[in-house]
């Protein structure tokens, strides 16, 4: 398993980031975290779903729109997208730019709607199938400074070593690897000048800052298959259901340098891989209620997803010393490396539970207005294990997130056989604790689109905006305040979604 962070270290975070020694509490937000998706039209509009029936994005989105279906349609969408980060550290700043093609959604709702003549209240329903996929994770950031830093990632290990016994210390992560290519060494004379059996405090021959550089480069998508059914009766009530099943790769290496100048140490790096795959379920429950006929009124419950994953982790140190000479064990250092076992492990995720409501209003035949809302806690998510200790990180899972409120904003023209959309998204910050830095994302989007008979096809543009914080490491002082490398993130995605669409 991956480095844990002591409860005490994470507590004392007087903002909420990401940690290259990081716990799983990382995986429960990444993981949570989801955006709007579906077909170019409902991307078009905002993402707005939760009461806007007739569209394939129900079937992952409200299932009651499923019982708007008057005729059986098949769609498939193509998708592109271009991640931008800017990131900025000591007043520097570099750019980074990753492209994705992608299959965002194939779908087929299969109608079988009641006849005209049909007395009863129910007037049939739709049953329906899709892949979407809902996480995109293929990026790449990271930073370069010329300045000294204010932290060596050797602070870093020497905290983490206090109290281990230098018996157990080469086993301890990535800790284990510094003692390995000396960048930390036990102190094993008192200040009387006795031999301390088995040490437990480390000191370093390294004391200058050192010029710092990393590279993070992840790769991988969620996606689901999502069955569900979608029942109409007598116009006026909608019910659904879905279940949806999950498959999630992640795969994430990470390259951090330090070069110092003048010391023993000449340069040092840190590796590290880490490869997660697996696979969860959930389930969808809707209604749309239609009290007039221009006017909808829609709501969902969506369960947490149920992972189970699987993850594979490795890392590896290599230091070039200058020929320096450790009089301790008579040894002169050139260049050092470590390497850790391949770590394999499994571990259980729950994400949170979401809740919605919405209301579209059309105006007659020249189209409509739609806005959604909803409500997710991430501080409820939660890791099981057999393999490790998940106390810890359920703790900083409580104490770092929070719970949000989400809304969508859409609209859409209809002019004879053509559509115009415009939407706006915005999710809220899910940090309980970052004070002047807000981490909210926004989404604005517009498009256009055809109706021609039995054929549709519709063209999206969306531009999704969020800033982050990032440390490579942590080092606290006396104050527990952590005063390791920070760097400020922002995000830019632009994407298009083009949506093909038969009726039959």
């Amino acid at each position: 398993m991956r480095i844990s962070v002591s409860i005490f270290m994470l507590l004392t975070l007087s903002i909420s980031l990401a940690n290259a020694q990081s716990g799983y509490f990382e995986d429960a937000f990444r993981f949570s975290r989801v955006v709007p998706s579906g077909s170019a039209r409902i991307l078009g509009v905002g993402g707005t779903q939760w009461s806007l029936g007739g569209d394939v994005s129900n079937i992952a989105g409200n299932p009651a729109g499923l019982g708007f279906f008057r005729s059986s349609e098949i769609s498939l969408s193509l998708g592109y997208s271009d991640w931008g980060v800017r990131t900025e550290y000591l007043g520097q700043s570099r750019e980074y730019n990753t492209s994705n093609f992608s299959l965002p959604n194939i779908s087929y709702v299969g109608a079988k709607p009641k006849g005209p003549m049909e007395t009863k209240a129910f007037k049939g329903g739709a049953w329906a199938m899709s892949f979407q996929r809902i996480a995109n994770f293929n990026t790449e950031f990271g930073y370069f400074s010329d300045i000294l830093g204010q932290s060596s990632i050797i602070d870093f290990y020497l905290q983490d070593a206090f109290g281990i016994p230098e018996s157990q210390i080469e086993n301890f992560g990535l800790t284990g690897l510094a003692y390995q290519t000396y960048q930390i060494n036990p102190i094993a004379f008192d200040s009387e000048g006795n031999p301390i059996p088995n040490p437990n405090v480390y000191d370093s021959f390294v004391l200058g800052l050192p010029f710092q550089d990393e590279n993070i480069r992840r790769e991988g998508s969620a996606n689901q298959m999502t069955f569900g059914y979608g029942a109409n009766f007598n116009h006026k009530l909608f019910f659904g259901g879905s279940l949806g099943i999950r498959t999630l790769n992640f795969s994430s290496f990470k390259i951090y340098n330090e070069e110092f100048v003048d010391e023993p140490l000449a340069t040092s790096s840190l590796q590290e891989n880490l490869f997660i795959n697996g696979a969860g379920v959930n389930l969808n429950l809707g209604v749309i209620y239609k009290p007039m006929d221009n006017l909808n009124l829609g709501f969902v419950f969506q369960t947490p997803t149920w992972y189970g994953l699987n993850e594979e982790y490795e890392a590896a140190v290599f230091t070039d010393y200058n020929n320096y000479y450790y009089e301790p064990e008579d040894v002169t250092l050139g260049q050092e490396d470590a390497f850790s076992d391949l770590v394999i492990s499994n571990y259980g995720l729950n994400t949170p539970l979401k809740i919605g409501g919405g209301a579209t209003f059309f105006f007659g035949k020249k189209g409509f207005i739609s806005a959604d809302v909803d409500w997710v806690d991430y501080s409820t998510a939660r890791i099981s294990s057999r393999d490790f200790d998940e106390g810890p990180d359920n703790e900083v899972i409580r104490n770092i997130y929070s719970s949000t409120i989400n809304y969508r904003v859409g609209g859409e023209i209809w002019l004879d056989m053509f559509r115009i959309r415009g939407g706006y998204s915005f999710l809220g910050d899910p940090y309980s604790n970052s004070p002047g830095f807000d981490q909210s994302t926004q989404i604005i989007s517009g498009g256009v689109g055809i109706r021609s008979g039995s054929f549709t096809l519709d063209l999206t543009i969306l531009n999704q905006q969020y800033d982050q914080l990032y440390r490579s490491y942590q080092v606290l002082d006396e104050n527990g305040f952590n005063f390791g490398p920070l760097t400020e993130i922002r995000n830019s995605i632009t994407s298009g979604v083009l949506t093909v669409g038969f009726n039959f």
